[in-house]
């Protein structure tokens, strides 16, 4: 079987396009922060901060609900892929659109822009709870992405109808 210039050509330019997306995702500097903010890196490297963070103390011993909202200062994309915590067993992703929750297996953090979950929106389901926190607990998050390294952080335990000001 032969092959062309032209089948050449492209299989190198896929090969150099790869090799440049590994290098771009392994040089974040080094240090796992994934948020230095000190302007070196890529352009369009994400650049995620976490705020405005808390659950919703459940009106059940198994089941709660989390939210927060994720920062994307850089130029380029993110998508939370999962979050861990020792609240529960299980925390699922779930989108709404309209009336209809459904769980995903990623939720978007756009270049420049911002993922917001919400009550009533997208949203964090924690399952299979160790306990039932109470109001005024802090529960460890840990937030995994794609392309970022993970985020800790600490989520306080807010009423059942808490609503934030924003």
């Amino acid at each position: 079987m032969r092959t062309g210039p032209g089948i050449r050509k492209a299989a190198t330019a896929v090969l150099a396009l790869g090799l440049s997306a590994a290098l771009a995702a392994c040089s974040d500097g080094g240090d796992g922060g994934g948020s230095s903010g000190d302007g070196a890196g890529h352009k369009g490297a994400p650049k995620l901060s976490v705020s405005g963070a808390y659950v919703s103390r459940p009106p059940m011993d198994d089941m709660a609900a989390g939210y927060l909202t994720v920062r994307n200062t850089g130029g380029g994309a993110d998508e939370l892929t999962s979050v861990t915590t020792p609240l529960a067993s299980e925390v699922t992703l779930h989108s709404t659109q309209g009336t209809r929750m459904k769980q995903v297996s990623s939720l978007d953090v756009p270049a420049n822009g911002r993922l917001e979950l919400t009550s009533g929106g997208d949203h964090l389901m924690l399952t299979n709870l160790t306990h039932r926190p109470k109001v005024g607990e802090k529960v460890n998050f840990t937030l995994h992405f794609a392309t970022s390294a993970p985020i800790e952080i600490k989520v306080p335990v807010e009423p059942t109808t808490y609503r934030p000001k924003d």
